[in-house]
C-alpha cells in the first residue's frame, strides 16, 4: 500500500501536538490570581474531572457491548469482514474521542482564573491572549490526535474500508454521550441558578451567594469544552471516512491513489493553516477581540484554500466514478465549496444571534411584554434562520456533486472542516471567558475586570453561534458523504453475493424508488427520530434543572445569612454538582440507546432499504432542526445579555425578568438539544455503514 500521505499525515498531527504542548507551557505559566480566585478555579476543575470520569464509566459498558458484537459476529460471520480488528479501530476511535475531550477540559478549567488575572493586570489584550491559548488546545489536540490516531488505524489494517470505518463509529458513539451528557449537565445547572438566583432572589449572574454557580461553571467545560471537542473531532474524523469509503471504490475500480491520500492532505494541511490561524490572534489581537477571532478564521481558510489548490494542481489526476469522469480540479473545488458554504452559514448564524444585528435587537424590545412574548419571538427567529443555511446547503450539494460526483460532496465536509483546529480554538475560548467572567465576580474584583470578561464572553457567544453553523453544516454534509458511502457499501457488498463487480450492468443495487411502501416507512420514521430524541434531552434537562432549583431553594431557605450574604457563610457547591452529574447521566443513557439501536433493528427488520430511507428522513429534519434550536437559542442568549448592557429598561427591569425567562428556555435548545442532533444523524449514518454488510448479507 502506498503511504507517503500516511507520513504526511503522522508529521502534521505531530506539528499539532507540539504546538499543544507550548500552548499548555504557556497558559500553566501565568498567574492565577489571588488565592480565591485558585481556590474557585480547583472547585471547578475538581467537579468537571470528577463529572468526565463517572460519564466514561457508562460508555466504556456501552462500548464493551459494542466491542463484544464486533467479535461474536467475526466468530459466527466471518466472510462479512466484521470481527476483532473492527473492534480494535471501534476502540482507537473512542479513546481519540475521550483524550481529546479530557486534554480540552483539563487546560480549560485551569485557564479560567488565569484569563481573570490575565484581565485585572493586562488588559483585554493579555485575557485575549490566555483564553485563545486555552481554547486553542481543544482545538490542536482535538486535529492532532483525530488525525493521528486514523493514519495509524489506516496503516495497520492497510486501509480496509469495512475495518477503518469503526474508527469513525468509535468516535461518534463517545461524542454522543459526551454531548448529550455535558448538555444535560450544564444546562440543569444553569437554569436552576437562573431561575432561583436572577428571578427569585434578584441577586446577579455568578453570585457567589448562590450554590448553583460552580455547578453552571462545571457546566461550561464538560458541556462547551470536552463536549464541543468530542463534537467536532467526530465530524472532522468522519468526512475524512467518507472521502476514504467512497475514494476506496475509485481506487478499486482502476482510479488513482490520488482520491485517497487528498483527504489526508487536505486534512495536514489545515492543521498548518490553523496553526497559523491562532498564532495571528496571539500576536495581533488589539482591542477589538472579535476583529481578532475572526480574522484568524479568516487567515486559517485562506491558507487551506491557498495550500489545497497547490497540492491539487501539483498531483491531481482525473478519475471515473459512477460511469462518469472528473477533472483533477474536482476535488478542490469540492473543497473550496465545502469552506465557502460553512462561512456562509456561520455568517448567517451571527446574523440571527448577535445583538449587533436585527432579530436579536426586535427580539430584546418584545421582552418589554413578557416571557411567552420573547419566547415565541425567539422561536421564529430560529425557525426563519433555517431558510439561507439550507438554501446554502442544497447548492453546495449540487455544485459539489456537479464536480466531483458523491465523492465530491464527502469532500465538502472535508473543506469546510479542514481548519477544524481553529474553529474549535474559537468556540472553546468562549467557556474559558465565561468561566473567568465567573470568577471575577465571586471573588470580589474591581467592575472593570468583570467588564473586560464580559466583553469577550459577548465575543465568545458570537464565535460560539459561528461555531454551531459550521458543526451543522459540517453535520449535514458529513451525513451524507456517509449515506453515499453506505449506499456503495451495500452496493458492493450485493456485488459480492451475486458474484459480479461493483458497477457491473446486471447488478442489483437498493431500490430507493419513493412509490415503494417500505422506503416511505423508513423515510417517515427518520424523520420523525430527531423530535423524538430532542424530547428525550428536553425532559432530562428539566428533570435535572427541578432538582437544582429545589436545592438551591432549600439552601437559601435553610442556611442562615447565605441569601443576605452574611461574611463567612458560603453555599453547598459540592451537592449542586452532585446533583447536575447524576441528572446527566441518567438523562443521557435513553437517547444514546436509541441512537444506536434504530439503525440496527431497522437494517436488521426491515433492510437496507428502509434503512437508506430512515436515514434520508432523519438528515433532512434533523438539520432543520438542529439550525433551529441553535440559533433560536443563541438569539434569546444574547437579547439578555443586550438588555443588561443597558437597553429597554436594563438589569431586573420586566424585560430584563422576561428576558431571563426566555434565556432559560433557549439554553437547552443551543446547548443541549441541538449540538446533540448533529452527533445523532452521524452516528446512525456511521453505524450504518459499518453494519452494511451484515444487513445485505
Amino acid at each position: 500500500m502506498e503511504i507517503p500521505f500516511l507520513k504526511l499525515a503522522v508529521v502534521a498531527s505531530g506539528i499539532s501536538l507540539l504546538f499543544v504542548v507550548y500552548l499548555v507551557r504557556y497558559v500553566l505559566a501565568q498567574s492565577q490570581g489571588t488565592p480565591h480566585m485558585e481556590r474557585l478555579s480547583t472547585m471547578i476543575q475538581e467537579g468537571a474531572s470528577a463529572f468526565l470520569r463517572r460519564e466514561y464509566v457508562y460508555v466504556i459498558a456501552v462500548s464493551a457491548v459494542v466491542i463484544l458484537f464486533f467479535v461474536l459476529i467475526g466468530f459466527y460471520k466471518p466472510d462479512l469482514g466484521l470481527n476483532w480488528r473492527t473492534a480494535v479501530a471501534f476502540t482507537a476511535g473512542a479513546l481519540a474521542s475521550s483524550a481529546a475531550g479530557f486534554l480540552g477540559m483539563y487546560i480549560a478549567t485551569r485557564a479560567n482564573a488565569r484569563t481573570t488575572a490575565a484581565a485585572e493586570s493586562r488588559g483585554v489584550v493579555g485575557a485575549l491572549e490566555v483564553a485563545i491559548s486555552g481554547g486553542a488546545v481543544m482545538g490542536m489536540g482535538v486535529v492532532g490526535v483525530a488525525l493521528l490516531g486514523l493514519a495509524v488505524v489506516y496503516w495497520l489494517f492497510e486501509g480496509n474500508a469495512t475495518i477503518v470505518n469503526g474508527y469513525a463509529m468509535g468516535a461518534s458513539l463517545v461524542a454522543l454521550f459526551a454531548r448529550s451528557g455535558g448538555g444535560i449537565f450544564t444546562k440543569g445547572a444553569d437554569m436552576g441558578a437562573d431561575l432561583v438566583g436572577k428571578v427569585e432572589a434578584g441577586i446577579p449572574e455568578d453570585d457567589p451567594r448562590n450554590p448553583a454557580v460552580i455547578a453552571d461553571n462545571v457546566g461550561d467545560n464538560v458541556g462547551d469544552v470536552a463536549g464541543l471537542g468530542a463534537d467536532l473531532l467526530e465530524s472532522y474524523v468522519e468526512s475524512i471516512i467518507a472521502s476514504l469509503a467512497i475514494g476506496a471504490v475509485i481506487v478499486a475500480a482502476g482510479g488513482p491513489i490520488y482520491v485517497l491520500a487528498f483527504p489526508f492532505v487536505v486534512a495536514s494541511i489545515g492543521i498548518v493553516a490553523s496553526l497559523l490561524g491562532v498564532m495571528y490572534v496571539k500576536s495581533f489581537a488589539r482591542s477589538n477581540p472579535q476583529q481578532a477571532l475572526m480574522m484568524g478564521t479568516y487567515v486559517s481558510a485562506g491558507f487551506a484554500i491557498v495550500g489545497t489548490a497547490i497540492y491539487a494542481h501539483q498531483f491531481g489526476e482525473s478519475f471515473t466514478l459512477a460511469g462518469r469522469e472528473f477533472p483533477w480540479w474536482g476535488p478542490l473545488a469540492a473543497c473550496v465549496v465545502g469552506i465557502v458554504s460553512g462561512t456562509i452559514i456561520g455568517f448567517v448564524s451571527e446574523y440571527f444571534t448577535s445583538a449587533d444585528y436585527k432579530p436579536v435587537r426586535d427580539l430584546a424590545k418584545r421582552c418589554e411584554t413578557g416571557p411567552a412574548t420573547a419566547v415565541v419571538e425567539g422561536t421564529a427567529v430560529g425557525m426563519q434562520s433555517t431558510a439561507a443555511p439550507v438554501i446554502v446547503l442544497a447548492l453546495a450539494v449540487i455544485l459539489a456533486f456537479h464536480w466531483c460526483g458523491v465523492y465530491g460532496v464527502a469532500l465538502a465536509a472535508l473543506g469546510m472542516l479542514a481548519t477544524t483546529g481553529m474553529v474549535v480554538a474559537v468556540d472553546a475560548y468562549g467557556p474559558i471567558a465565561d468561566n473567568a467572567g465567573g470568577i471575577a465576580e465571586m471573588a470580589g474584583l474591581d467592575p472593570e475586570v468583570r467588564k473586560i470578561t464580559d466583553n469577550l464572553d459577548a465575543v465568545g457567544n458570537t464565535t460560539a453561534a459561528i461555531g454551531k453553523g459550521f458543526a451543522i453544516g459540517s453535520a449535514a454534509f458529513a451525513a451524507i458523504g456517509l449515506l453515499s458511502a453506505f449506499l456503495l457499501a451495500t452496493e458492493t457488498a450485493m456485488a459480492g453475493i451475486q458474484g459480479l463487480s461493483p458497477g457491473d450492468d446486471g447488478m442489483v443495487g437498493l431500490d430507493l424508488n419513493l412509490s415503494e411502501p417500505i422506503i416511505l416507512a423508513g423515510l417517515l420514521i427518520g424523520a420523525m427520530l430527531p423530535f423524538l430524541f430532542s424530547s428525550m434531552l428536553f425532559r432530562a434537562v428539566g428533570y435535572c434543572a427541578d432538582m437544582m432549583i429545589v436545592e438551591v431553594r432549600r439552601q437559601f431557605a435553610e442556611i442562615p445569612g447565605l441569601r443576605e450574604g452574611k461574611e463567612g457563610v458560603v453555599p453547598d457547591s459540592r451537592t449542586c454538582v452532585d446533583i447536575a452529574t447524576k441528572g446527566a447521566l441518567r438523562g443521557m443513557m435513553l437517547p444514546g440507546a436509541l441512537a444506536i439501536l434504530f439503525p440496527i433493528g431497522m437494517g436488521l427488520v426491515l433492510g437496507p432499504e428502509a434503512l437508506a430511507g430512515m436515514l434520508v428522513g432523519a438528515i433532512a429534519t434533523g438539520v432543520m432542526l438542529g439550525i433551529q434550536t441553535a440559533n433560536s437559542g443563541g438569539a434569546m442568549d444574547n437579547a439578555k445579555k443586550y438588555i443588561e448592557d443597558g437597553h429597554h429598561g436594563g438589569k431586573n427591569s420586566e424585560a430584563h425578568k422576561a428576558a431571563v425567562v426566555g434565556d432559560t428556555v433557549g439554553d437547552p435548545l443551543k446547548d443541549t438539544v441541538g449540538p446533540s442532533i448533529n452527533i445523532l444523524i452521524k452516528l446512525m449514518c456511521v453505524i450504518s455503514l459499518v453494519l452494511a454488510p451484515l444487513f445485505v448479507g
